[in-house]
């Protein structure tokens, strides 16, 4: 019988870190901590109406420090003792700009305010046009670099960001060696990396993102680039070729993170992954099973057995051996809003509460901003509940969901959203179905690709706020693609990816499998689609359709 032994999940999302505490026999989460990130929460480095989001690696520094901490601090000294591992997963595409020893440009002195030295986010689309012009290099050269990522690149991936930031900053292009995403720093950080050419490179993060593939040797070569733009020129040498899966080990913690932390030195750091695909691990996914991650966006997750490998899937995120479960394909598409819809809608009805309330004179100021918060707190659960008495109609309001642009299926962040059908009799619980149903219809144009290209599937899994907290969002999702949904029983399925892989990485579980087997969560409710529903939405989502068409040819030929 094998000594109970527990492992660190970090889950690293667009506003906060969260650590979790897992028993690694079986799977119970002792412990979980949460920080939000201090300059992020302040709107630093952002603006949102150019899509620039950019994030100070010191939040991530902090967050980790606070989160294991305080983790630490609600387990037994014998659990602390019997921690073996941390994995890690992020948000991305995020990459930042290094010098040679692995050090974000943001954390040097004359760097330290500058948004283009730091993490660009995943949801940064201010690289449309290099995106554009990747996509056409890719189409004229003699290999599509682009296959084995959808046949389209985004603005929110590796190369388009990095060429943006090469092109608008020379400051930033001149002092940077290398350049890395966020879930390959974290782990180089903790291990006390000091040389960037000897960084474990996630194989996730590669291969959907970053052109990578075992087929081409690895990135594409120098010329490549060099023709995309000679600020390019020699980049790629000093980037890599060599890829791993998350149950391979980049080493032991430093002494010194050791000791910031209240580890032993003989912890180990798994490599890296994006929070979606460990999400998909957290909740024992299996082959044609399409996982859905939704929050601010969605990732959606299948894998499938590597006789697939060579059916390419046009328009989605990719499909790398390897990124969510070692040898088997995994497959990614997603939408690039869905919870930041809801958000946006929030902000937009809330502006007379905080703008009226805030500068009347009949209140005292602590009762003031006690009712702009409580009020403001109050929007998304009333919208929810108000909206899901409305009925379904066909002749109903109708909403686009491009918001932040179009991921999949077929990138397109040039695309709007658009909110039709209005009339007088319009309210916001009728503004706020739609924007529910629109959310619902994205996400079932991602399914309808992957069936229309063979990949089947059998079931839906959901992970994450919106499908823990909104059973009108979950509900109208499953009468929209006429499947059953199960939602997972725990609210950080990701962190407890995470540390599944570290059960590897440090040699407690043999193999991925056998650790998903033994800790994965399990489900707490299933949605069954209410036929009743279905048939109505077969004829709105048929409108949504129409109305794709429509506004994709005039926003793309204005």
């Amino acid at each position: 019988m094998k000594t109970t032994k527990y492992t660190i999940g970090m889950d690293f999302g667009s506003d906060s870190v969260r650590a979790l505490v897992v028993n690694t026999l079986t799977g119970e989460e002792l412990a979980t901590s949460i920080h939000y990130y201090k300059r992020w929460k302040e709107g630093k480095y952002c603006e949102p109406s150019k899509n620039k989001f950019r994030q100070h690696p010191l939040d991530y520094i902090e967050g980790v420090e606070k989160t294991i901490r305080s983790v630490v601090s609600k387990v037994g000294s014998n659990i602390v003792e019997n921690i073996i591992g941390i994995g890690v997963d992020t948000t991305g595409s995020t990459p930042v700009a290094v010098d040679k020893s692995g050090t974000p440009l943001a954390l040097l002195p004359e760097f330290k305010d500058n948004p283009n030295a730091m993490f660009v986010l995943w949801k940064d689309h201010t690289g449309i046009k290099e995106a554009e012009e990747i996509n056409t290099l890719c189409k004229k050269w003699h290999i599509d670099y682009s296959k084995f990522e959808g046949g389209i690149y985004s603005s929110e991936w590796f190369w388009s960001k990095i060429l943006h930031i090469s092109r608008v900053d020379k400051n930033v292009l001149e002092n940077t060696y290398s350049w890395v995403e966020h879930c390959d720093w974290i782990p180089f950080l903790l291990t006390g990396g000091d040389d960037v050419s000897k960084m474990k490179r996630s194989r996730c993060a590669a291969g959907h993102k970053a052109l990578w593939h075992e087929s081409f040797g690895g990135l594409p070569p120098n010329d490549f680039f060099v023709a995309l733009d000679p600020v390019l020129n020699g980049l790629s040498d000093r980037l890599f070729n060599n890829t791993y899966t998350s149950d391979v080990s980049v080493g032991t913690i430093s002494k010194e993170w050791a000791q910031r932390l209240g580890l032993a030195t003989s912890v180990q750091v798994a490599v890296g992954a994006f929070d979606c695909h460990m999400g998909a691990v957290g909740v024992n996914i299996e082959p044609y099973y399409l996982t859905k991650v939704i929050g601010t966006s969605t990732c959606d997750i299948i894998v499938t057995p590597l006789q697939n490998k060579e059916r390419l899937v046009k328009g989605i995120c990719g499909q790398v051996e390897g990124s969510v479960i070692p040898n088997m394909l995994g497959l990614e598409a997603g939408q690039s809003a869905f919870g930041d819809i809801y958000a946006w809608y929030e902000r937009l009805i809330s502006w007379p509460i905080t703008e009226l309330i805030a500068n009347s004179d009949l209140i005292e100021d602590e009762v003031k901003f006690g009712l702009i918060n409580e009020s403001i707190s109050m929007i998304l659960p009333k919208l929810n509940e108000a909206a899901s008495k409305e009925p379904i109609s066909s002749n109903a309001e109708l909403v686009l969901d491009w918001m932040n642009g179009r991921r999949t299926p077929d990138a397109n962040q040039n695309l709007k959203g658009v909110i039709s059908g209005i009339n007088l009799g319009t309210t916001s619980p009728k503004v706020f179905r739609a924007l529910v149903e629109a959310s619902c219809f994205g996400a079932k144009k991602i399914s309808d690709r992957f069936i229309s290209e063979g990949i089947n599937i059998k079931g839906v899994i959901a992970i994450g706020g919106i499908a823990k907290k909104s059973s009108f969002v979950m509900q109208t999702m499953a009468d929209v693609l006429d499947m059953p949904i199960k939602v997972a029983e725990s609210e950080q399925a990701c962190a407890l990816g995470a540390s599944i892989f570290a059960s590897v990485a440090a040699g407690f579980h043999i193999e991925t499998e056998t650790a998903m087997n033994a800790m994965a969560s399990r489900f707490e409710v299933v949605y069954e689609p209410i036929q009743e529903n279905v048939e109505i939405y077969k004829k709105i989502y048929s409108n949504y359709s129409e109305l794709c068409r429509t506004m994709e040819n005039h926003i793309m030929n204005k």
